[in-house]
């Protein structure tokens, strides 16, 4: 990490660890939020000093009150602002004057609701907090706990106790972060910390993934993600933690338009759609989640399992129903049941006296009951295939003494995985049940086997855990050496026409001259500005050709009849061209017409689109999928980073319908897949070669010709970022 990076986790670690607590806004009034952190503190014994402060009270708490931070007896070292507004802002900025470290800051209203004054008092609020110094969490949030140092402002008296486990919770909606906190819990799974980060107008997502990544008795940090404040702060310290080995599983909000409105309305910034922030973080190693249940899977397995190579399962169950819940979950989750090797089977036959269903000893169970010698072999054979990278085994762990003996055979299991260092086991109950005191007790003896409810939420788990395996098991993709833009670039930029919305749009032959020039090849085209200038460049390119509207006022030429194909002399050139004036004239009676451009028509190959877009919280994102005027209706795309690596723009292409088609669908003509590849590489590496300076480029359709043959940017517009 970078001594920036390392200096804001010295400041999560104040905020964490403060040698005593101010609370600006002490009051004794019942129900208050001071009076409950007050109590929350108490109750488990923080070892500092509590200092109340409030002008009109003498004292609080049955202890003296204090004035104002600059009356405290000592600096104050954590503040805890509990005033509102202008009142709040002022407190951090005594708080600065006064030398604390750090300040909680619970109280709302600077922006989160979407209205100009809240965003007034939030900028006035950052800019307090810049002028500080202070590590600040917060506003808009119920406090932080953090076991191992006794410390926890979070009013809540359903948390009872402070020990220290082995999970780093934190996020911007404090009450999920509880709710997380509890589902944890009653698993007997124990995080260590639970922050509340709020607005994040100080500390943000990636401070506090940092410092996680630094605990040593952290094993899984999870998250709830509303929106990213900086895209390439949050990316580099999601690199940080891939570096470590150190998993982050998040539930992120933005997965629909309702979703982004409540993200707006709750923390005051814009959240992006789920597909680019998957594109940008999972090749990071983040595990994204939809929901709390997914998260406490994940973290339970995180928690206690070996982390597996990939998402090849095998399974033995007790059950032939059991069988067929695995098989169909495994479908909906992409997880595979493979092969088992005809060596592994013949040892199976060898030990059970049974045949094997698909390869997979999932009928062996029956006769694995028959002694636990007979159990614990048929484990030691799976687990030595190597098709297989996890292992599940069918049990439910007992409410009570007595009620489930054969559950006891997981401490010898345990003890295979463990002292053997086998590959992981996932212990996968029929349904999923509850946990009493007895049953978390009886947990804690096997540490080392994950305990998974329900075969759809199991293979769901072992499906993230095993792209996070698969993840972090190859080198990370290659950076290429990004070259500066060259003075052809820059000419093309400089270019761009004015556009809406403070943008700056090139045109389709400037777009295209600025693709050509990083290897994204168009058919041969000129520009006709008249009729007979199009007869002659139509005749110079060759029949057949396409004529297509060249207007800086409109981007989907289709859409207002500016595109005429198959066009084979010299008069269909003229007819073709005064129908496109006629029809813009028709559709857009104020939009420019600039003339034609006159294209060589490409026969065949298959319509695709590439592209790239910026993303409001992750920045660049690269797109490829299905083109042509079908893309919005067939929706068959794949997103990635900017830049990409070949690999990584094999695996988007494989991933869709267009891929498929791409190799040779239903005995057809392969088409030139490695063409397409080279042009996606391509556009990612302008992309990011391009930076802040993009918004987006469309290449729709690009079309890919049969192998050998190349493929070509039929189309293309790249739209650029206002100047600041």
């Amino acid at each position: 990490m970078s001594q920036a990076d390392l200096k804001n986790v010295e400041k999560v670690r104040a905020l964490l660890s403060p040698r005593n607590v101010a609370i600006v806004g002490a009051s004794d009034r019942p129900g208050s939020w001071a009076r409950n952190v007050f109590r929350a503190l108490s109750r488990y014994n923080y070892p500092g000093e509590i200092l109340p402060v409030n002008p009109r009270s003498e004292t609080v708490w049955d202890r003296k009150c204090y004035p104002s931070l600059a009356d405290l007896p000592r600096k104050p070292d954590h503040v805890a602002v509990l005033v509102p507004g202008a009142a709040a802002i002022e407190a951090i900025r005594e708080a600065g004057r006064a030398g604390a470290r750090s300040a909680t800051v619970f109280s709302s209203g600077f922006g989160e609701g979407g209205d100009a004054a809240g965003r007034e008092l939030g900028a006035a609020l950052a800019a307090a907090v810049r002028e500080s110094g202070l590590a600040v969490s917060g506003p808009n949030c119920m406090g932080n706990l953090a076991a191992p140092f006794g410390f926890s402002t979070i009013p809540d008296d359903r948390i009872v106790d402070l020990p220290t486990g082995s999970v780093g919770l934190f996020g911007q909606s404090g009450g999920i972060v509880m709710a997380i906190f509890r589902a944890l819990r009653s698993r007997g799974i124990i995080p260590s910390y639970a922050l509340s980060t709020g607005n994040e107008v100080g500390l943000t997502t990636a401070d506090y993934i940092r410092y996680m990544v630094t605990d040593d008795s952290v094993k899984v940090i999870c998250c709830f993600i509303e929106a990213i404040k900086d895209p390439g702060d949050f990316l580099a310290a999601l690199d940080v933690a891939r570096r470590a080995k150190k998993p982050v599983v998040a539930m992120k909000i933005g997965g629909s338009e309702a979703s982004r409105a409540a993200a707006l309305a709750h923390t005051g910034s814009l959240a992006g759609s789920l597909s680019s922030f998957d594109a940008v973080t999972r090749p990071l190693g983040l595990v994204r989640v939809d929901t709390i249940d997914e998260m406490v899977e994940v973290a339970e397995y995180l928690t206690h399992a070996r982390v597996p190579a990939g998402s090849r399962v095998g399974a033995i169950t007790f059950s032939g129903g059991l069988k067929g819940l695995f098989l169909e979950a495994a479908e909906r989750h992409d997880v595979s049941f493979p092969k088992l090797e005809p060596a592994t089977i013949s040892k199976l036959n060898d030990l059970l006296g049974v045949g094997t269903s698909l390869g997979n000893p999932l009928d062996a169970g029956f006769a694995a009951l028959s002694s636990a010698e007979a159990y614990f072999k048929c484990i030691d054979i799976v687990l030595d295939d190597p098709n297989i990278d996890v292992l599940c085994v069918q049990e439910e762990l007992p409410l009570k003494e007595g009620q489930n003996a054969k559950a006891a055979n997981l401490r010898t299991v345990d003890k295979m995985v463990h002292e053997g260092n086998r590959k992981p086991v996932a212990v996968v109950s029929m349904a999923s049940y509850m946990y009493t005191d007895f049953t978390r007790e009886f947990r804690e003896g096997f540490p080392h086997l994950a305990v998974q409810h329900e075969v759809d939420r199991a293979l769901n788990c072992l499906a993230h855990v095993g792209r996070y395996g698969a993840q972090i098991g190859r080198p990370a993709a290659a950076v290429p050496d990004l070259k500066p833009l060259s003075a052809a670039e820059l000419q093309c930029l400089d270019s761009a026409a004015a556009a809406s919305g403070g943008r700056a749009v090139l045109n389709e032959a400037q777009s295209k001259t600025l693709l050509a020039l990083n290897g994204v090849a168009s058919p041969k085209e000129e520009v006709a500005a008249d009729v007979e200038a199009a007869v002659n460049a139509a005749r110079a390119i060759g029949y057949p050709v396409v004529l297509k509207l060249f207007s800086d006022d409109v981007q989907h030429k289709s859409d207002v009849g500016g595109v005429m194909l198959g066009i084979t002399g010299d008069e269909a050139v003229r007819a073709a061209f005064d129908a496109i004036r006629d029809n813009l004239a028709r559709a857009k009676p104020a939009a420019r017409f600039g003339g034609v451009i006159v294209a060589r028509e490409i026969k065949g190959g298959q319509e695709l689109v590439l592209g790239v877009h910026r993303d409001p919280e992750v920045g660049l994102v690269t797109m490829f999928g299905t083109g042509g005027v079908l893309l919005e209706l067939v929706k068959d795309v794949q997103f990635g980073p900017a830049p990409l690596s070949p690999d990584q723009a094999r695996a988007m292409i494989d991933a869709t319908m267009a891929g498929k088609l791409l190799a040779g669908y239903r005995g057809g003509a392969p088409l030139d897949r490695e063409a397409v590849i080279a042009a996606l590489v391509a556009l990612s590496q302008l992309a990011a070669r391009l930076g802040d300076r993009l918004e987006s480029i469309d290449v729709n359709p690009f079309v890919a010709l049969p192998a050998g043959r190349g493929a070509a940017a039929l189309d293309g517009l790249v739209v650029l970022r206002a100047a600041s």
